[in-house]
C-alpha cells in the first residue's frame, strides 16, 4: 500500500475557499482519490455540499510514499 496526501478546495457561499487535506492508504492513485472523496464528502453538511456541488470541487493528490506499515514489512522481510 502507499499513501496519498489528497487535498479538496472549493468556494462556499461567501466566496470563501474551503481546503482540506485528507491522508488515504491504497494501492493506486485513483483508488486514494476515491477513499478520500468518501470521507471529505460525509464529513460536510447539506449547505457545504450544496456549495461544492454548484461551484465545483478541486482535487489535488500527491504520493507521499510507501505506508510505514509496508516500509515495516520490507524491513523484516529483507
Amino acid at each position: 500500500m502507499k499513501t496519498f496526501e489528497v487535498q479538496f478546495r472549493y468556494r462556499d457561499r461567501t466566496d470563501e475557499t474551503i481546503e482540506s487535506k485528507v491522508t488515504a492508504d491504497a494501492s493506486s492513485l485513483p483508488g486514494a482519490v476515491a477513499k478520500a472523496t468518501r470521507e471529505f464528502v460525509k464529513g460536510l453538511d447539506r449547505k457545504q455540499r450544496f456549495d461544492m456541488n454548484k461551484n465545483g470541487l478541486e482535487i489535488t493528490a500527491r504520493s507521499l510514499g510507501a505506508s510505514a506499515e509496508a516500509g515495516a514489512k520490507e524491513a523484516a522481510a529483507g
